[in-house]
């Protein structure tokens, strides 16, 4: 029972996210008992949403997109008005989900919280439990001991919630045969391209044509209105390179807070577990005799608790549990294991799960981590605290100065020991590529200012503003380019071909529509086909989307069956010979199928329940609350 839960290896990965990550949760209890006020974002039946809330899903969302993302991740992502409210509505369906779940009386008992914690690999040593390596992971994320596992405690139970709307999913064997059939029949096929080249000398622009395709489409040919700008950033990491600490800061910091350094004792236990179900008289006989057989022979504990212990997780381990610290077992086996010496067997301990006989096989003693082992640790916090305190200083004074002498950043600069960086040419409106690849700059607010007439006919500074958490932008135009249409003249080349190729992919379309009449009527088929190829639906990357809906879409109650699709401005032409179903089901691709297509209606089922709960709670969104957050 003790290892159950922790072979549940999804769950697992899950909770090795939650150990690196802010949580977006509180508990049911807050929930209930927060009163909120007008500056709260929502509100769920009785229940709050409020800023601080919203402000901490925003930060794990931003985490969550910087690790997918990687490089390429900007911060402006998240300070659009869309994506704001996608996180408030997944806040909101949290909240549901949390209530539902507190209605029901859905809980996480002790005993799976403990085993899920056990379990996660990052907080394990030489394969088992480390509750130095557990405090060590909570001492990086701030947390308590208490705090985390409250908030794991009601992931939890929101995993037990949906995966019991999921595990009502189901796809019968006929269902996935029938997909699965469907999936791989195979069309033989063979195709003509017919292109627009080939009709090209057939097509003439005159120049009428031209000049009025211009002056129809101007905005095709203008040049965006561009600046070249300076800027400088002030940010948390730029002020932490210039903090120093001191040896003398260490050791006062690592003397007032020795209770965090204190590595707690741990011991390591097997078990024989003997389940009480319905008759606990009954396990407690047949505990008793094991226990007679374990004193008889304490060598052999190992052997008899394959034999005989009903621990599932642990007994073809010869028990063993690894390592682990105080309060991570149940009460009574806990109270045992660190009131007995190493090598020691227990009499019978009763606990929830029954009756276990325990042998404590190794001891590892408590002790306080040296200055020397955790100086690291301690440098890096006082560190980051003092470019707090510093950029708290620093963020007031840099907006004032680049505010009060406009006319440069050089001051600036020099005060907070900035680097005056340079940009390339920035378009007044980017499409969403050019913006991924304007760095600090990608953001609605510097471009705005950037473009204004202060900033480019006076040359003053922009105010600074905040990008990015604890990150300052301040810029200044140097260079300016209006916005202007090319010449006619210029663009007239390009015009005309773009004209031919669009008339010569009509006349491509009408020759292929024609063929493909003529042999749809029974029309004697003369056409020089590709060799035969073949294509099912799960291997249809040989020919393009359009092509595949059109061979799958053909009545092939007649073959040949011919078929045509505009692609990529030629026509192209199919004709259908043959159309082969598999004589046999492959039973392991049909359990994929099946598995893949209950995932999605498992998909569709939470969110139909989602949508029913949504009904039946009020659900106010604070839209002004909400637009203040977006402008901040």
């Amino acid at each position: 029972m003790f290892d159950s839960v922790r072979n549940n290896k999804k769950i697992v990965q899950i909770f090795l996210a939650l150990i690196a990550l802010p949580f977006a949760f509180f508990g049911v209890d807050s929930y209930v008992r927060n009163t909120g006020a007008g500056s709260d974002l929502a509100s769920v039946g009785d229940t709050k949403i409020t800023v601080p809330q919203f402000e901490q899903a925003m930060r794990e969302r931003q985490d969550q997109l910087r690790q997918t993302l990687g490089a390429s991740f900007k911060p402006e992502m998240m300070n659009t008005p869309e994506a704001k409210l996608s996180v408030l509505e997944s806040l909101v369906d949290q909240r549901l989900l949390l209530l539902e779940a507190d209605k029901n009386r859905v809980q996480t008992g002790n005993e799976v919280l403990r085993d899920v914690i056990g379990k996660i690999p990052s907080l394990q040593e030489d394969g088992q439990f480390s509750m130095a390596r557990y405090e060590t992971a909570l001492r990086a994320q701030n947390m308590s001991q208490p705090q985390f596992e409250a908030r794991l405690r009601q992931d939890l139970t929101l995993q037990q919630l949906i995966g019991a709307v999921g595990d009502t999913a189901f796809v019968s064997d006929t269902q996935a045969e029938a997909m699965l059939r469907l999936q791989s029949e195979e069309r033989q096929f063979s195709e003509i391209r017919i292109s627009p080249e080939q009709f090209a000398d057939k097509v003439k622009i005159d120049a009428a044509a031209l000049q009025k395709f211009y002056d129809d489409n101007k905005s095709l040919f203008e040049v965006p209105e561009q600046v070249k700008a300076e800027y400088l950033v002030l940010s948390l990491d730029a002020l932490l390179a210039q903090v120093t600490v001191g040896d003398a800061e260490i050791k006062a910091w690592y003397e007032s807070h020795q209770d965090r350094y204190q590595q707690a004792e741990e011991r390591r236990a097997s078990h024989i577990l003997i389940m009480s179900n319905a008759d606990a008289d009954q396990a407690k006989a047949k505990a008793a005799e094991v226990l007679k057989e374990v004193q008889k022979s304490p060598a052999k504990f190992a052997e008899l608790a394959k034999q005989y212990s009903q621990d599932p997780g642990s007994a073809q381990k010869g028990g063993d549990l690894g390592f682990f610290g105080r309060g991570m077992m149940v009460k009574a086996f806990d109270d045992s294991v660190f009131k007995q010496k190493e090598g020691e067997i227990s009499g019978l301990v009763q606990s929830e799960f029954g009756y276990h006989i325990i042998k404590v096989t190794g001891i590892k003693a408590g002790k306080q981590r040296s200055i020397t082992e955790v100086r690291p640790e301690i440098e890096s916090e006082l560190k980051r605290q003092a470019a707090s305190r510093k950029f708290a200083e620093a963020a007031e004074a840099f907006t004032n100065m680049v505010y009060e002498q406009s006319d440069s950043l050089q001051p600036a600069a020099e005060k907070f020991k900035l680097k005056i960086q340079q940009s390339n040419w920035l378009p007044r409106n980017p499409d969403p590529k050019v913006m991924a690849a304007l760095g600090p700059l990608a953001n609605a607010k510097i471009l705005v200012a950037l473009f204004s007439d202060d900033a480019v006919k006076n040359k003053r500074n922009t105010e600074a503003v905040e990008i990015a958490p604890n990150t300052l932008l301040a810029a200044r135009v140097t260079e300016h380019i209006p916005a202007a249409s090319k010449p006619f003249d210029t663009v007239k080349a390009d015009i005309e071909k773009l004209l031919k190729s669009k008339e010569a992919a009509v006349l491509a379309k009408n020759s292929g529509e024609a063929r493909l009449a003529e042999l749809q009527k029974g029309g004697e088929d003369k056409q020089a086909w590709s060799p035969v190829k073949s294509i099912s639906r799960m291997q249809g990357r040989q020919v393009p989307p359009a092509a595949m809906q059109a061979l799958f879409k053909a009545d092939v109650q007649k073959l040949p069956a011919y078929v045509g699709v505009g692609v990529g401005g030629s026509y192209m032409l199919y004709k259908i010979g043959k159309v082969t179903q598999p004589e046999k089901i492959d039973d392991a691709k049909r359990k994929g199928l099946q598995s893949e297509y209950a995932a999605i209606v498992a998909q569709e089922d939470l969110s139909a329940y989602l949508a029913g709960l949504r009904k039946r709670y009020k659900i106010n969104i604070n839209n002004a609350a909400l637009e203040t957050r977006e402008r901040q």
